[in-house]
Parts: structure tokens; C-alpha cells; sequence
């Protein structure tokens, strides 16, 4: 999914030098793109945390990471922007994935990209008034956009 989220931000906001990272687990570092980011003559590495809100990893870990990084390109500056946080725009998102997903269960959607073929989804349509309750789930993912 991080690479469809790099695609989709570069297209949309036309930087011309975005790259995925990883913190760990998966591939790339954060030293693998902050390198391909300079390898495309980038000046500049802005590494953008894909999380909710700061926490371990923003305050410690990613700072590091980043700071390591740098110390192989003298001369490239770099900046570690703030976490998600509470945007007004993030209750937007959040609402169109639970409307396409009360469309799905009453059949007037196809399932969501994000579960499609997984066979993951669990629900129901029993709903006998027009009143729902809703549970938000905060988490996070280890997407870095750079």
C-alpha cells in the first residue's frame, strides 16, 4: 500500500522526488530513500511520518534514523515535518471509508480496495432504525513519505 500511497501524493501534489520508507521490518530505510532522494539531486529531504501522533517513534527513533542518513550527504539539508495529528480533513477520510463501507454491506458498492478479496470483512446489515453507533479505531502504519 505504500507504494499506491507515493504514487497517489507525488501525482497529486507534483513533487517530483518522492520515496517510500520504512523504519523497519520492511525495505526501504529510511537511509535507502533519504540516498535515492539525493541520487535525484535532491537539496532538501523532508521526511513525513505517516502516524496519528507523536510518539516513540517520532520523538526518537525517526529523528535518528534521519540524522544517520543525513551524515553521509554534507550539504543536503533535511527536516522530520509533525505526525498526522488532528486535521479536519482526517474526519473526511475516515467518514468516506464508512459510507462506502455501509454502501457495500447493503449492497450498493463494490468491496473497498483496502479489503477487497481478503475475505477480512466482517459485518452485517441488520439495521432496523436509521440510528448507528460508531467505534473509531486510532492506529498507525510505518509509511514515511521522503
Amino acid at each position: 500500500m505504500s507504494d499506491e500511497f507515493v504514487k497517489m501524493f507525488k501525482h497529486k501534489t507534483g513533487y517530483e522526488i518522492v520515496e517510500p520508507a520504512h523504519m523497519e521490518l520492511a525495505e526501504p530505510s529510511i537511509r535507502d530513500a533519504f540516498q535515492s532522494c539525493v541520487e535525484q539531486d535532491a537539496q532538501r529531504v523532508v521526511i513525513s511520518p505517516f502516524f496519528l501522533s507523536p510518539g516513540r517513534h517520532w520523538n526518537q527513533d525517526i529523528p535518528s534514523l534521519s540524522a544517520e542518513a543525513a551524515k553521509e550527504h554534507p550539504g543536503v539539508s533535511y527536516i522530520v515535518t509533525a505526525p498526522l495529528g488532528l486535521h479536519e480533513l482526517l474526519v473526511d477520510v475516515v467518514n468516506d471509508r464508512i459510507k462506502h463501507c455501509l454502501k457495500h454491506i447493503s449492497g450498493d458498492a463494490e468491496e473497498c480496495s483496502v479489503y477487497a478479496g481478503t475475505g477480512k470483512y466482517v459485518g452485517n446489515s441488520l439495521v432496523q432504525k436509521n440510528q448507528d453507533g460508531f467505534i473509531i479505531m486510532v492506529g498507525y502504519d510505518t509509511l514515511k513519505v521522503i
